[in-house]
C-alpha cells in the first residue's frame, strides 16, 4: 500500500504483534485470561454459535479476495465421484475383488464387491476424459497469463483430481474447493496449492464454485455431484444466475441413473427446462459445446460489478 493510502491507525497485523510481545513480556493473571486476547485472533471466541454469520462472512471473502489478487475472472466447474480412480487404479481393485470372490463363492459381500469393482472399471474411462477435458480448457484458456476459464473441482480424489491434474498436465493453475468431512480426505497434489481452499459451510462453497463459473461439467458421481448439479439446475430454471452450459459427460449412465423425461411427463418441469442440459461424451465435444454456446454471446462474468451496482 502507498504512504498517501495508509491509514493513520495502526493495522491490526501491527496490533496483533505488540499485543503477542506485550503478553509474552508481561505474563498476569490479567493478561494471559482469554477475556483479553484481541477479539480477532480469539478462535474460542470465533467459533461460538453466535460468531456464525461472522464465519459465514469469513468463508465468502477468504477465498474471494485470494482469487481477484490472482486476476481469476471465470471458471469452468467440474464435478463428478471421489470414488472413480483412474483405470490402472480401477483394473487393480477389480482383480483384488476377482480373486476374493473365487475364494468365497458363497460370500454375498465378496459377490456384491466384485460387481462394483466391474462397474468402477468401466466408469473409470471418465477419468481419462476428464483429464483431457481439463487440458482443452486450461490450454485455451490461460494463455500468456490469461486467468479465463479456470477449472475448479471440490478438491479431492476420483473425478476431481483427474480435473486438476488435466490442468496441471498443461503448466495451468487450478482451483480445489475441499470441506470438512467426519472422513477427513487431503486436498489432491494436483490443485494450485494457492488455490486450494478449505471450507466449513456447503452453502458457501456453493456460492463459489458459481460466482465464476462459465460452464458446469458434471461427470458420474454420488449424492454430491447430483446436489451441486440440481442446484444450479434450479438456478439457472428460475433465472437466479446467467445461463451457462450445463453438460452431463455419459449420456447412458445419466439417462440409467435420472429419468428426466419422467419429470417432464408428470409435469413437474417444463419440456425446455431440459434445454438446460447437454450430454457430451468426450473431452473435445465438451470444448466444443462451450465454444457454441458463447459464440454469439459474450461470456457472463459473474464476477465484475457494473459501476455503482452490488452483486448479490
Amino acid at each position: 500500500m502507498s504512504r498517501e493510502g495508509r491509514s493513520r491507525f495502526p493495522s491490526a497485523a501491527e496490533d496483533k504483534r505488540q499485543h503477542e510481545e506485550s503478553v509474552a513480556r508481561d505474563q498476569t493473571p490479567q493478561t494471559l485470561s482469554p477475556s483479553y486476547q484481541l477479539a480477532f485472533t480469539d478462535l474460542d471466541f470465533l467459533t461460538k454459535r453466535d460468531m456464525r454469520p461472522i464465519r459465514l462472512q469469513l468463508e465468502l471473502l477468504k477465498p474471494e479476495l485470494l482469487l481477484q489478487e490472482e486476476n481469476i475472472t471465470s471458471t469452468i466447474v467440474v464435478f463428478g465421484s471421489a470414488r472413480i480412480p483412474e483405470p490402472a487404479v480401477a483394473r487393480q481393485r477389480l482383480d483384488a475383488a476377482e480373486a476374493a470372490a473365487a475364494d468365497r463363492p458363497d460370500d454375498a459381500a465378496a459377490q456384491q464387491a466384485l460387481t462394483i469393482a466391474r462397474n468402477i472399471l468401466d466408469t473409470s474411462r471418465y477419468y481419462d476424459v476428464a483429464r483431457e477435458f481439463a487440458r482443452l480448457v486450461s490450454r485455451h484458456g490461460q494463455t500468456e497469463g490469461n486467468r479465463r476459464y479456470v477449472v475448479v473441482t471440490g478438491g479431492g480424489p476420483g473425478i476431481m483430481e483427474a480435473a486438476n491434474r488435466g490442468a496441471d498436465d498443461v503448466g495451468a493453475e487450478s482451483i480445489g474447493l475441499s470441506i470438512v468431512l467426519p472422513h477427513e480426505q487431503a486436498p489432491n497434489l494436483y490443485i494450485t496449492p494457492k488455490l486450494s481452499f478449505n471450507f466449513h459451510y456447503f452453502a458457501v462453497r456453493k456460492m463459489h464454485f458459481l460466482i465464476r463459473a462459465e460452464a458446469l461439467t458434471c461427470f458420474p458421481g454420488g449424492f454430491g455431484t447430483f446436489d451441486e448439479l440440481f442446484e444450479a439446475l434450479t438456478l439457472i430454471q428460475n433465472r437466479k444466475i446467467e445461463p451457462m452450459p450445463v453438460l452431463l459427460f455419459g449420456e447412458s449412465w445419466w439417462r440409467k441413473v435420472v429419468n428426466l423425461d419422467a419429470l417432464v411427463e408428470a409435469g413437474t418441469i417444463s419440456p425446455h427446462d431440459l434445454d438446460i442440459i447437454r450430454f457430451v461424451e468426450t473431452a473435445e465435444e465438451g470444448w466444443q459445446a462451450i465454444l457454441d454456446f458463447y459464440r454469439d454471446r459474450p461470456p457472463h462474468n459473474r464476477w465484475a460489478e457494473a459501476p455503482g451496482e452490488e452483486q448479490g
